[in-house]
């Protein structure tokens, strides 16, 4: 038995001569599999960035925001009020008709021919002391403030010259006619339906500029 023998050891693991046994450091499988993970992560990051600079020096870039101008001009297109959409017809209208003149009969007339052209008529007679004798053009157009855009403008289209006017604290829907001092007639029937068809047409889509909407 060879002196570097430890005692009780024999066999295989005998040491004679100058072979010794070998002893291994286990592997280290973590560490390689970290690593492979790292380097999967790394070439994935270096691809993505690639696709990116393509798609920038292609006009990928260019295309992305010309979309977004173009869901810019389509967002305040439909936020605009469209010419027509809301507007009501002469028959959903109803027209209160007063005479702030000396002439006798002149609401009673005008009633009747608005009642021809479609309108509905509510009361017929002479203006209170807020306009008696105090509308020196042709009349007043006085509804609700809703119906700045809605009423208004259609009625405006059988008396073009008359001013228009809202009442905030107005509760009802109707709107008032109040013929002044320069009313003759309304205006001519044809002209009139000329003016209400172009008031409800539909408009022309926009174009949308390169540069703005």
């Amino acid at each position: 038995m060879s002196m570097l023998t430890p005692p009780g050891m024999g066999g295989q693991y005998r040491i004679t001569g100058d072979k010794y046994p070998r002893m291994r450091r286990p592997r280290r499988r973590g560490r390689l599999a970290l690593a492979v993970i790292a380097s999967i992560a790394a070439l994935g990051l270096v691809g993505w960035g690639t696709l990116q600079l393509i798609d920038v020096f292609t006009g990928g870039g260019k295309r992305a925001a010309a979309a977004g101008v173009r869901s810019a001009c389509a967002t305040k297109a439909s936020a605009s009020p469209g010419t027509g959409a809301a507007l009501p017809k002469p028959g959903q209208i109803t027209v209160n008709v007063f005479n702030a003149t000396p002439r006798g009969g002149l609401a009673k007339q005008t009633a009747d021919e608005l009642k021809k052209r479609g309108f509905k008529i509510g009361e017929v007679g002479n203006a209170t002391k807020e306009f008696d004798k105090k509308v020196k053009g042709t009349g007043v157009l006085l509804g609700p403030a809703s119906s700045l855009h809605t009423s208004l403008p259609v009625l405006a289209t059988q008396l073009g010259t008359a001013e228009r006017r809202t009442d905030a604290a107005r509760k009802d829907r109707t709107i008032d006619l109040v013929l002044g001092t320069g009313f003759k007639a309304l205006t001519k029937k044809a002209a009139a339906d000329k003016a209400l068809a172009k008031l409800t047409a539909p408009g022309p889509t926009p174009a949308v500029s390169k540069k703005s909407c």
